[in-house]
């Protein structure tokens, strides 16, 4: 009895996707939280008719990039993680003095945190410029302290492989 009287109000598929539009634009226009500036977002947020509210813009900073000295391959090291921790990548690219692009990598490596990941990343392109022969690297990588750790004497506790 219970199951037939609540079978009993059936309501059409279009009915059904009309009012979860409409709660979800009713609970979705009275939350306070801006959405992440992308596009699958902003399409979702527009079917649901909420209003959008924007996270904060960055102004964009100049960026210049300098050259190795002749003889010389750079090596420009990132990394990133989605939390503290979670999944997470890096990677690397290798150019000569002379405008020349040698090569890239990048590895998945799962759940790290941003930290360790931009020392895996230094690691790994330490790793491929072996492969490769190369002698003469200039790494440029992002925190300060990874590249304390390689150019002077620290007491950092090591967990990554040898």
């Amino acid at each position: 009895m219970r199951n037939y009287a609540r079978f009993q109000d059936k309501i059409d598929v279009s009915s059904a996707i009309s009012l979860i539009k409409d709660l979800t634009c009713l609970v979705g226009n009275s939350s306070k939280t801006s959405m992440k500036n992308d596009m699958l977002d902003f399409n979702v947020i527009k079917f649901f008719c909420i209003i959008t509210r924007t996270g904060k813009v960055f102004r964009p900073l100049p960026v210049r990039w300098k050259f190795p000295s002749p003889g010389w391959v750079k090596i420009n090291t990132d990394g990133t993680s989605r939390g503290y921790p979670d999944l997470a990548t890096c990677g690397g690219i290798f150019c000569e003095s002379i405008r020349e692009f040698i090569g890239a990598f990048s590895a998945f490596l799962e759940v790290q945190t941003a930290m360790v990941v931009e020392f895996y990343a230094v690691i790994h392109a330490m790793e491929e410029a072996q492969k490769i022969g190369l002698t003469n690297v200039w790494f440029k990588c992002d925190p300060a302290l990874v590249c304390a750790a390689f150019t002077i004497r620290t007491n950092l506790s090591w967990m990554f492989r040898n």
